[in-house]
């Protein structure tokens, strides 16, 4: 495949991922949603079905990795040549950075409310003005609203968090490098997009209450800095001391699964 399909497919596929995921998140988080407090399960499926609708659209293009971790584990296995990764993480980061934005828009008028909300702001803040603000220098590492766009622990344990990532990438990554092993050799095809979705659903499910499972560095990475960079009132900080664990596990995750799949 070109250079360019590599940039388009991952562009638009891991933009529809993040858009989807991204959306269930802010969907069970503001106050003014018809699906607030959805819960865990609406959660893990709406990543699970993110994952299907990208894959789908980028798998005849790009090969749909949408996932440094998955690329790095596919360039180990030996199915990616390792001179087009760069290329695919810079797609795959553009594209999460892409459908953050794309999240804001869809949910523009609840992120307002939601950030100016005086019971929702003395209860991440601790106290706000008559005018419903905050002092942004008050305001904690983790924003109000940044668990729509990232992920973050519930027991702040570095090294703890790191495993966890780990070890929930390395069966995502591997669930992807097998399902090309099957009686014949040939590979699972566009089924294989749904199998990868019911994985995520399943380590979700799973694995996903220590630390939110990003098992993908793009998918934590891009919509943090766009967090970052949104003129959000109130949206307080976006955690950047946490941040490099989203990123270094599920490198290490992906980079162990292409390891244990050569080895074994």
């Amino acid at each position: 495949m070109s250079s360019h399909d590599i940039f388009i497919g991952e562009t638009i596929g891991t933009a529809i991922l993040t858009l989807l995921g991204g959306g269930v998140c802010a969907a069970v988080t503001f106050k003014r949603s018809k699906a607030f407090e959805a819960g865990w399960v609406a959660i893990a499926f709406g990543w699970g079905f993110a994952v299907l609708t990208g894959a789908y659209l980028a798998g005849g293009v790009s090969g749909a990795h949408l996932n440094p971790a998955v690329t790095l584990g596919l360039a180990i296995e030996g199915g990616t040549k390792w001179s087009d990764v760069p290329l695919y993480l810079v797609s795959q980061l553009f594209g999460a950075m892409i459908g953050a934005v794309l999240v804001w828009l869809a949910y523009y008028g609840q992120f307002h409310a939601h950030l100016t909300d005086r019971e929702v702001l003395a209860a991440h803040n601790g106290s706000a003005d008559d005018e419903g603000l905050v002092d942004p220098k008050a305001a904690p590492e983790a924003g109000p609203v940044l668990g729509v766009f990232s992920t973050g622990p519930e027991i702040r344990n570095m090294v703890q968090n790191l495993v966890t990532e780990i070890i929930a990438t390395v069966v995502l990554v591997l669930a992807i490098l097998t399902q090309g092993l099957n009686a014949e050799g040939n590979g699972l095809g566009v089924l294989g997009a749904l199998i990868t979705a019911l994985v995520v659903v399943g380590i979700g499910l799973s694995l996903g209450g220590p630390t939110g499972y990003a098992i993908n560095p793009v998918r934590d990475l891009g919509p943090r800095i766009v967090h970052a960079l949104l003129p959000l009132p109130n949206k307080g900080g976006s955690d950047w001391s946490y941040a490099w664990v989203p990123v270094v596990g599920p490198l290490i995750g992906g980079a162990l699964a292409g390891a244990i799949y050569q080895l074994f």
